[in-house]
């Protein structure tokens, strides 16, 4: 019975709760008015920098402006910036040069190729808001093109010119060696060699670089670096099926360096042959942020360094891992230390190169937090140490002692600027006949997709280079159509040609303009 009238009491009283919250006909006062809603301020929703080549024609930015309350809004120039330099439709949106914009011959106030425009949008209720935009004008680096000479590939990584022949190899993340004719943008329906079915392409891994014997002319002997199934380096030999230059023999594979990666990023993988015909292995730091097991700086591990080998030798006859000697003016041959390690302290050595002048070794080390780096090596300063984890570039990171360490010749920080970049692609130095970019080193930002050059003699010890001073060349790479962007390395040909490798699948030539 207690449980039945709790019931009928709450069943009783919800009629008595609905009569409390009804307005009824009982002579109240009804609900209130709605109040009108307060006019809002328009808002400029275009970006409030734009970024165009000297000399470019046509609109050059558009900028949008919407209104909260759906009102119409009008859009006037507020005098005081370089207007005048500028057709600007009010109405359309657009902006247009009046003359030519020419980077030698800035025409804004402050003669910095940087100019500056104020643009109010107002409401009928009078409310105004303003948009601050710079118009930023490049460099064109004339005489100078860019023209795709090969597409198709599959996460391209790396270009090498063919000995003994006009054509180039290109090699694929995935395992695949192609052969490409630039003339004619042809690939061989053959691959030059397939190790996709041995290669672990996780991650940072896959087949990542590539080097013809010095004597290929003779010995038909190439070496790659390749992640294998299980995710650790190796260097490998091959040789080429008799009588052939684009197919190599995979029954000859031989092993003659591996080490372990312990996780799936910083493995660098470029390998090349110095001058003096000693094999190159740069290698990263073993992956995971800022180096947490110390490899670079562990003389007894080969991650975080430059190795230097003879491959026409063998000093561990008795280890299948280790097939190559050690040769002298390594930093620890014959004292504490890995005897393969020529130079250490680095972080990600993706991609490098030797000068064909000096024979430096140029190392494109990708940063950490804050900085991406170039650094210098000659081949007879075994025991450099280029810093990383305690340095990165010229900053300080680990808090350690930095005494005797050396800084790179390039440094650039992170952000999306001409001069900035979030991963570097390690360039070359190129001695070629373009007089633009003649004995500069030529480099990029993978992420950034920014191009520079920066004259090699500039690039000397003691001395670092920084974004401000680099010659931003992207104006003057405009292929027939699309963009070159996510460059994952540079190449050359036997005539000293340079290539441009997008991971999108196409390969670039620098060339000279037509006119």
């Amino acid at each position: 019975m207690r449980s039945f009238r709790t019931r009928l009491g709450l069943i009783s009283a919800a009629p008595l709760l609905l009569a409390a919250c009804s307005g009824g006909s009982d002579g109240g006062n009804g609900p209130a008015p709605t109040p009108t809603p307060a006019n809002r301020t328009p808002v400029f929703t275009s970006s409030p920098t734009a970024s165009v080549d000297e000399n470019t024609t046509g609109t050059l930015y558009t900028f949008a402006v919407s209104d909260p309350d759906g009102d119409d809004v009008s859009v006037s120039v507020v005098p005081g910036g370089d207007e005048a330099a500028f057709n600007i439709d009010t109405t359309a949106g657009t902006i247009s040069a009046a003359t030519q914009l020419d980077f030698e011959a800035p025409a804004d106030a402050n003669g910095d190729n940087v100019y500056n425009i104020t643009l109010e949008a107002r409401d009928p209720g009078g409310l105004t808001a303003q948009l601050d935009l710079e118009i930023t004008v490049n460099d064109v680096v004339e005489g100078m093109t860019v023209a795709r000479v090969g597409t198709g590939f599959t996460q391209p990584l790396y270009l090498a010119g063919l000995p003994g022949t006009t054509q180039v190899v290109v090699l694929e993340k995935g395992g695949r060696i192609r052969v490409l004719d630039p003339a004619t943008g042809a690939i061989d329906p053959v691959d030059f060699l397939d190790v996709s079915g041995e290669t672990s392409a996780a991650g940072e891994g896959g087949l990542l670089g590539l080097a013809f014997s010095p004597d290929f002319a003779t010995d038909r002997t190439f070496y790659i670096n390749m992640t294998n199934n299980t995710g650790d380096t190796e260097i490998r030999r091959y040789q080429m099926f008799s009588g052939s230059l684009t197919q190599a023999d995979p029954a000859t594979a031989d092993v003659i360096l591996t080490f372990d990666q312990p996780q799936a990023n910083h493995n660098a993988g470029w390998i090349g042959f110095a001058p003096d015909g000693l094999l190159v292995v740069p290698t990263g730091d073993g992956g995971g942020a800022g180096d947490p097991n110390g490899y670079a700086q562990n003389p007894n591990s080969l991650l975080g360094k430059i190795l230097r080998i003879d491959v026409s030798g063998d000093d561990f006859p008795t280890d299948d891992a280790r097939d190559y000697a050690i040769p002298p003016g390594n930093a620890f041959a014959g004292a504490a230390g890995r005897p393969e390690i020529f130079a250490l302290g680095l972080r990600n050595p993706f991609r490098c190169s030797f000068d064909e002048v000096t024979g430096d070794l140029f190392i494109g080390d990708v940063g950490q937090d804050a900085i991406e780096e170039v650094d210098r090596l000659s081949m007879s300063d075994g025991g450099t140490n280029f810093g990383w984890n305690i340095q990165e570039g010229t900053q300080d990171y680990g808090g350690a002692d930095r005494t005797d360490l050396v800084d790179p010749v390039i440094e650039y920080s992170h952000g999306s600027g001409m001069t900035q970049g979030q991963s570097i692609t390690g360039g070359y130095v190129y001695r070629g006949d373009l007089e633009l970019i003649k004995d500069h080193y030529v480099f990029a930002d993978f992420v950034s997709n920014n191009v520079w050059a920066v004259p090699v003699d500039d690039l000397g010890p003691d001395r670092t280079i920084f974004g401000s001073e680099f010659l931003r060349i992207n104006g003057s790479l405009r292929p027939e159509t699309g963009t070159v962007e996510s460059i994952s390395s540079f190449g050359e040909d036997n005539e000293s040609n340079l290539y441009i490798v997008s991971i999108l699948g196409d390969v670039f030539r620098i060339e000279a303009e037509q006119p």
